[in-house]
């Protein structure tokens, strides 16, 4: 059967955060160090140890590898290092983040925005700045370094193949203003150049579509298992069940044939831009 994503709220703050920065602090004491001395050992300001130790920031794995070394704390910090990533991300997206980083595989139909492995780092801030219920600074920067961190999925070994098929009407939409969307459209085109990414567009004028329902993302994992992904307005669906994981293969694979070929994408993009 399907499985319903429900992961516990630990945003900036709380849960496991709060949970690895009061470890972080008794391992410090202990250590007989202040703020500035485990700074100094690990490449950070006293006050961004403070952040981490308050919950307030999200510490990045070799920091955490780095304290748990230098503070002697025999694994317990870097046993946390997976959980403290997750809370990168917010909680509808957790478990789709985790397979995403694991699959070998990846297909992506897209209606509303570029997907955020293919956003630039202005595009993504754009669009957190748009969120609703509004995001505060620190999570805005937290949730940016997340998508950009997410897009190591094209340099990893062995190569992973990523298709994406993009509505013609998220190309036109300038989000950002006109700067940041001349960057991210010359930025797919860059993506699209890597022999492992194929990207397609779907014109705004064909008349047959089989993509109505919504965006979807399809999976492929290292052991076989094929798994789909969709979500809408912060309810989001990781979909097992192979009859619904088939439904959408399907869908994905008459997408493709409706969109318009790679070279065509391309084409359409490059004038868009020259149009501006």
């Amino acid at each position: 059967m399907d499985d319903e994503v429900q992961q516990p709220e630990y945003e900036v703050g709380t849960g496991i955060l709060c949970v690895f920065g009061r470890q972080l602090k008794l391992f410090r004491e202990r250590a007989g160090m202040d703020r500035a001395q485990l700074g100094a050992l690990t490449g950070y300001s006293a006050s961004t140890i403070a952040s981490f130790e308050q919950g307030r920031r999200v510490p990045p794995p070799k920091f955490i590898d780095r304290a748990d070394e230098v503070l002697d704390a025999g694994g317990v910090l870097s046993a946390s290092k997976e959980e403290v990533a997750r809370a990168q991300y917010p909680a509808f997206f957790r478990d789709a983040a985790k397979l995403e980083a694991e699959a070998i595989e990846l297909h992506v139909y897209d209606t509303q925005l570029v997907n955020g492995l293919l956003q630039t780092e202005e595009y993504a801030r754009a669009v957190f700045a748009m969120w609703q219920p509004q995001l505060d600074e620190a999570v805005t920067e937290q949730r940016v370094a997340a998508r950009l961190a997410r897009q190591e999925i094209f340099s990893r070994r062995p190569t992973r193949h990523l298709s994406f098929v993009i509505e013609e009407a998220v190309l036109l939409r300038t989000l950002g203003g006109e700067a940041v969307w001349r960057g991210q459209l010359e930025h797919l085109m860059l993506v699209a150049e890597k022999r492992n990414v194929v990207i397609q567009v779907m014109p705004l004028s064909r008349q047959e579509h089989a993509g109505l329902a919504g965006p979807f993302t399809l999976m492929e994992a290292r052991d076989g298992r094929r798994i789909a992904y969709t979500e809408v307005q912060g309810d989001s669906r990781v979909h097992t069940e192979r009859h619904r994981v088939r439904q959408l293969e399907r869908t994905y694979g008459i997408l493709r044939a409706q969109a318009h070929t790679p070279t065509e994408s391309l084409a359409l993009i490059e004038k868009l831009l020259g149009e501006r």
